[in-house]
């Protein structure tokens, strides 16, 4: 019997990643059917910079779009189309451990490091994704976390089981979602309810829609969003980032500080 577990993530900007995502988007884009693509969308969110103070209990934000006819008839009147949502980032390095169970202990046997997975991953769209493209399309565009890839260390041919269980993790943490809808308000204009919990890292996040036709990508928009400390928060974690050693003397004198109060009030109560 064997059971996983991460260690917490840390995070770190991953520009070049970020980069070849991008340039796959726009290579769809321009290898995409042309008579489908007399339909383009423009979308934005309710807001850009998401504020994490003390009493963050999670928020909600909304994407709202529109598909736009670049043309006054679409060529394919029998395209079936259909419109993806994904909110990603920032990207985590994890190290999930494998337990193995010897003489009736839990003993971790195996560990191996993720990089590059999504902190925070949410996915809405109009159908199931295996009714809308293929499995190759969707892992090439990281489409539902059953396609999503991870950079492996020491993990051999466990890697897809390693990457398994740290999806699983994060989604029974509320960090993955992939079961939001998306509203049409009309036949061109939609709207997809984003749900931020208190737990999602800060750093930066892309809102992404893919408009599909006939399992093919014809358009899609790249947005940015921010997820940032602020206040007393900020200051805590820029001070430890800058000074680490002081910041960590100064919680060591306050803890001692608290202990010699703690052992003062008893036994001043005694």
């Amino acid at each position: 019997m064997r059971r996983y577990e991460h260690s917490p993530p840390c995070l770190f900007h991953r520009d070049t990643r970020r980069w070849v995502h991008a340039l796959l988007i726009v290579a769809a884009i321009l290898l995409g059917n042309t008579a489908a693509r007399a339909q383009d969308l423009s979308s934005g969110l309710s807001t850009d910079v998401i504020q994490i103070t003390s009493n963050f209990t999670g928020t909600e934000i909304v994407l709202f779009g529109a598909l736009e006819d670049t043309s006054h008839a679409i060529q394919d009147r029998n395209a079936t189309s259909d419109v993806i949502v994904v909110i990603r980032g920032p990207d985590t390095d994890i190290t999930v451990r494998r337990k193995d169970r010897i003489a009736g202990l839990w003993i971790n046997r195996k560990q191996v490091a993720l990089e590059g997975l999504p902190g925070y991953y949410f996915l809405a769209s109009t159908r199931p994704l295996n009714r809308i493209a293929a499995p190759a399309i969707l892992d090439r565009f990281g489409l539902g976390t059953n396609h999503l890839t991870a950079r492996t260390t020491g993990a051999g041919d466990e890697g897809p089981a390693f990457l398994s269980a740290a999806v699983r993790t994060y989604t029974r943490e509320g960090l993955y979602r992939e079961s939001g809808s998306i509203e049409f308000l009309g036949r061109t204009l939609f709207r997809a309810r984003i749900p931020v919990p208190a737990t999602v890292p800060d750093g930066p996040y892309k809102a992404e829609v893919y408009l599909f036709q006939n399992g093919g990508v014809v358009s899609a928009q790249s947005s940015p969003l921010y997820v940032d400390k602020s206040g007393f928060e900020r200051r805590v974690y820029n001070y430890a980032s800058r000074d680490g050693a002081l910041y960590g003397l100064a919680t060591v004198i306050m803890a001692i500080l608290l202990g010699w109060l703690s052992f003062a009030i008893v036994r001043q109560r005694g």
